[in-house]
């Protein structure tokens, strides 16, 4: 950890009270805690901050502690949770901001370094990408075969780089390696960022690393379209997850959000009437499908939840296979898309 970020952790402690109030304002102080329903800002006592303490080690101030999924962090996980924000230096910007701190003073915008864009805004992303080749004959598609996916994709959707520069904490400097690039879009259709998957030598997995799928550009309130929606749509998480779904039943059209955090935020499409979002059988998974019903619902749009068998419905697919997976989408789906099952 970088001093600056432990420097912004020790403030953000000793302003604890204030960064839930304007983060967590569902909640209040009871005693030396701040307590709340849940990091999505929901009322109740499930999640509590110390509001008391020391800035680091045990008992710190800003640790909290959700009792009913045993998540825990620091302030930062709050306000990165609370804002959407993905990049690091925009979480740390944002930090400085509420504490009213001055921001770091920019490279020269003349210099010959400033001109560039820097990594992780959309313009990197989209160089990146228009940089990637087709998946047909790719490792990318191995990896996609090894889990269960053999419907063909969008090259406008994914593609594959066969040097893309991966660097895991404690590395000085990064390494090329093979991955599968999905791009992250709009309501009008720019792209606006990209996903990597790093993968193995071989193709048949994820790479060996500590971090092997990172995304960058502006993620908030898009998604991976894989197919366009019409007056329906299946949202969900991972793009494998997803994938399957289509492996399944290549006529609903799916999109993935990426993380739970990003399920619930996505912006959808004009004229949809009804929405399938399928979840992970975990508990930010449930609570990102909660978020999203009400927001969907509050549009006038019908919502279903689908659920897998099992972690998630590429863990389905794997294991039962597409027919079987069909089969379980099939007594989920409202009649009047059943015909969309057919093959």
């Amino acid at each position: 950890m970088s001093l600056e970020t432990t420097d912004l952790l020790r403030d953000l402690s000793q302003n604890a009270e204030s960064v839930c109030r304007h983060y967590l304002p569902a909640g209040r102080r009871e005693g030396s805690y701040w307590m709340v329903g849940d990091l999505q800002n929901n009322p109740g006592r499930s999640l509590f901050v110390r509001l008391t303490g020391p800035t680091s080690g045990a008992g710190a101030s800003g640790k909290w502690t959700d009792s009913a999924t045993g998540e825990h962090g620091d302030l930062l996980d709050i306000i990165r949770e609370r804002t959407g924000i993905t990049r690091f230096p925009d979480l740390l910007a944002e930090a400085r901001a509420h504490l009213g701190r001055p921001q770091p003073v920019l490279p020269d915008a003349n210099s010959p370094r400033s001109r560039k864009s820097p990594s992780g805004t959309p313009a990197a992303a989209a160089r990146l990408f228009a940089a990637s080749l087709p998946l047909a004959g790719s490792l990318a598609e191995v990896y996609l075969r090894t889990r269960g996916v053999t419907q063909t994709v969008p090259n406008s959707t994914l593609r594959f780089h066969p040097k893309c520069w991966h660097r895991d904490e404690g590395q000085t400097k990064p390494v090329p390696r093979s991955a599968l690039i999905a791009a992250v879009t709009d309501e009008t259709g720019a792209l606006q960022g990209v996903h990597r998957t790093w993968l193995a030598p071989d193709g048949k997995d994820k790479a060996a690393v500590d971090t092997p799928r990172r995304a960058m550009g502006h993620l908030l309130g898009n998604a991976v379209r894989i197919d366009p929606a019409d007056q329906i749509l299946v949202l969900g998480e991972g793009i494998e997850t997803m994938l399957s779904v289509r492996e399944a039943a290549p006529s609903l059209p799916v999109w993935a959000a990426l993380s739970s955090g990003h399920l619930g935020a996505v912006l959808l499409p004009d004229g949809l009437q009804r929405l399938y979002i399928a979840i992970d059988r975990d508990p930010a998974g449930q609570r990102a499908a909660e978020r999203l019903t009400a927001r969907a619902t509050k549009a006038g749009i019908a919502v279903r939840v689908l659920e897998p068998r099992l972690g998630d419905f590429n863990d389905d697919l794997r294991a039962h296979g597409a027919e079987a997976l069909r089969q379980h989408l099939a007594q989920q789906i409202d009649f009047k898309d059943q015909h969309r099952l057919t093959i």
